[in-house]
């Protein structure tokens, strides 16, 4: 199967990648390598995947169509996973033209060339701000999204809009992969995961907005790329639908899914994890929720478990076990070689 996988070098793109190599695929890797966080991670995540002879990378924007549509046209894919994105929801309210650039405009190039190369299944990333202020727990995939509390969400709903009138203009099978929380090994430094294993094992005081009392869907890196991969096989396909919770589109191949643990944790509590894996306790800051924050999120999973069997089940202490655990490893190592 030829794979292309937008993102390559990012945390999810990256672990799919590899996955999607030791099952013997073609993989082509398309990123910029943006410096929006530390570009050394990226590279050393590319350098797990160059050795493959299956793999090939093109460094280029989304932004720029011309050599998306080429590469769409040199390694004419079967399926697609479309994981490159402006993520960050802080990062969003100071420079919110950079989400028009990449999640919009470059969805819609990767959307135009899916079509002209007529790819098999579309599997692009969303993520679970798309439900905004909504209110009901836990969030199911038939809920209205229509009150983004950021532009980052509000570009994803709209990558998600354009990805339905693409399935329904032109019968692009796409399934709409909605994130919650994901953390692990490899995982991004702007993330809060991330960046409180940082200060606490530096010594640090951590920022505890929302003052530790937000809940949240953490979901494992392993667990998310298995559920991907499970979801690749099962394209959607219009009129077919597996039971009345489908949120299948009635004109369209298009469905959206959830993917997280189905186990709000409190901050606090993860924290908590953290400071037991790392052996220190964290100084905490306790500060005020953020702009655009949400108090809880929950995804309802009963539709990933329809359409493949599976749902994410890592509990929050091994995961976060496992990912102290590579900072430590990944971390020494570059002060070795830093020597």
């Amino acid at each position: 199967m030829r794979v292309l996988v937008t993102g390559a070098a990012g945390f999810i793109g990256a672990a799919l990648s590899l996955r999607l190599l030791e099952a013997g695929h073609d993989v082509s890797g398309f990123d910029n390598l943006t410096a929006y966080y530390d570009v050394q991670l990226k590279h050393d995540r590319l350098a797990r995947l160059a050795p493959h002879a299956r793999f090939q990378f093109r460094r280029a924007a989304l932004e720029d169509r011309a050599a998306v549509y080429d590469s769409f046209d040199t390694f004419r894919p079967q399926r697609v996973f479309h994981c490159a994105a402006q993520a960050g929801v802080r990062y969003s309210l100071e420079h919110p033209e950079d989400y028009i650039d990449s999640n919009i405009t470059g969805t819609f190039n990767v959307l135009e060339a899916c079509r002209r190369s007529g790819v098999e299944h579309l599997l692009a990333a969303s993520t679970s701000s798309v439900y905004g202020a909504h209110a009901d727990y836990p969030f199911v995939e038939t809920a209205t999204a229509a009150q983004p509390l950021t532009i980052y969400a509000a570009s994803k709903i709209a990558g998600e809009a354009m990805a339905h009138s693409y399935a329904h203009l032109h019968g692009l099978p796409v399934t709409m992969m909605r994130f919650f929380s994901v953390y692990g090994p490899w995982g991004r430094p702007d993330m809060a995961f991330f960046l409180f294993t940082q200060k606490i094992l530096a010594g640090e005081p951590i920022d505890v907005f929302g003052e530790g009392a937000l809940y949240r869907d953490f979901t494992y890196i392993d667990d998310l790329v298995e559920a991907m991969l499970k979801l690749s096989e099962v394209p959607p396909k219009t009129g077919v639908a597996v039971g009345a919770r489908d949120s299948l589109s009635p004109v369209a191949p298009f469905r959206v899914v959830n993917i997280g643990n189905s186990e709000p944790v409190l901050l606090s509590d993860y924290i908590g994890a953290i400071e037991r894996a790392a052996g220190r306790k964290a100084d905490r800051r306790p500060l005020p929720m953020q702009p655009g924050d949400v108090e809880r999120t929950f995804a309802d999973t009963r539709l990933l478990h329809d359409l493949t069997g599976f749902v994410p089940s890592t509990r929050v202490e091994e995961g976060i076990s496992k990912f102290v655990a590579w900072y430590h490893e990944y971390y020494a190592k570059l002060k070795v070689a830093e020597r």
